[in-house]
């Protein structure tokens, strides 16, 4: 195995959903490490315009591990007295909550339902240091602290309480429901295992030879960042010198471009610290996935997305209710902002019939 192929390789692993180009050595970009999240702004910095149909509110809520989320509250403006059926939203993984989740969100609840799209630890607004880190456990928790907080908001009928994940959060989304048994219905949209393609590759291609070697990397990474106090980070995400593959460039036009960028965003302006991989390698996240039923799981996909294999293994490995919906001719990036391309009056129909009283 060439030097080169192991780091395109571990390129591919270590910023799968997050869609940056990261190589495992040590890079000089700003030195974040110690940088606190940013106070929660009040001013609209989203990606997409503002719908009059919707009430936002920024707010915040603690984890079960101490770490304080920040996230977007959209409320249908024309809501009546009764409580409200709520979906908590985050992803893709590397993004904020100014881009698709947020964009899921409110227009979810243009068509009725509470939503919440909230920034994951150690990213965007929300609390964690140091900066630009994930985990499965942590973000798993994320997603049911999310809960936590909307089922205890008044308008709120904390027994129709569903979540929708994106691109790597839709994994992330997969795996709360089988353990939260509050989540009475999940979507995933163009969804990432991230335990499997940060562990495996993509389509599963990592021999064992490249798996340690990569991890031996990862191990001398940290006896690095031990010694500077701080971990090191890969080069600022999807900066294209030409030759990528062209998912790769996909990712790019959403977010480097006006179409997505955000400042806050992994994808957009930074990237992950080298060994945000480790706690991935050896925790397959959708194990249980089968203990989600008799939940319905919804999963979404392009039918020309890179990634569209890993809602495919998730459907034959979850129990029914389930339903897999191919979109003709969507890519994976297609179902992050494409509103004419999103099937949001499947998922309209999806959350009425499953988040019911």
């Amino acid at each position: 195995m060439t030097d080169r192929s192991f780091s395109f390789e571990r390129r591919g692993v270590l910023n799968a959903g997050a869609a940056g180009l990261v190589t495992l050595g040590t890079f000089s970009i700003p030195d974040i490490s110690s940088a606190k999240a940013p106070s929660m702004t009040q001013d609209w910095d989203k990606t997409f315009p503002r719908s009059k149909a919707v009430d936002h509110q920024k707010v915040s809520f603690r984890n079960r591990y101490g770490i304080t989320l920040a996230a977007d509250l959209y409320l249908p403006r024309e809501r009546g007295t009764g409580k409200l059926a709520a979906i908590v939203v985050s992803g893709p993984f590397g993004a904020v909550k100014e881009q698709s989740s947020g964009l899921y969100a409110q227009t979810m609840a243009a068509r009725g339902f509470a939503t919440l799209a909230f920034d994951p630890s150690y990213t965007g607004e929300s609390g964690g240091e140091p900066r630009n880190v994930a985990s499965p456990d942590i973000n798993t928790e994320d997603f049911s602290a999310a809960v936590d907080f909307i089922g205890l908001r008044p308008e709120i009928d904390r027994e129709r309480i569903g979540v929708i994940g994106i691109c790597g959060w839709g994994g992330m989304a997969l795996s709360t429901a089988a353990i939260d048994k509050r989540i009475k219905a999940v979507v995933a949209s163009t969804m990432y295992d991230m335990t499997r393609v940060m562990s495996k590759g993509y389509n599963d291609s990592t021999t064992p030879q490249q798996r340690t070697e990569a991890l031996e990397q990862m191990s001398r990474q940290r006896w690095t960042d031990a010694e500077k106090g701080s971990p090191a980070y890969g080069p600022v995400s999807l900066e294209l010198k030409g030759g990528e593959p062209e998912f790769v460039v996909q990712y790019a036009a959403y977010y480097k471009t006006k179409r997505g960028f955000h400042p806050r965003a992994i994808n957009s302006n930074a990237a992950w610290s080298l060994t945000t991989p480790l706690s991935f390698m050896n925790l397959p996240i959708l194990t249980y996935i089968a203990e989600i039923s008799p939940r319905p799981v919804l999963l979404v996909h392009g039918e020309n997305a890179h990634s569209r294999y890993f809602s495919e293994t998730a459907y034959a490995a979850a129990a029914e209710p389930k339903e897999l919906m191919i979109i003709p001719g969507a890519t994976h990036t297609d179902l992050y902002d494409q509103v004419d391309i999103i099937p949001f009056d499947k998922l309209t129909a999806f959350f009425k019939q499953h988040l019911v009283a």
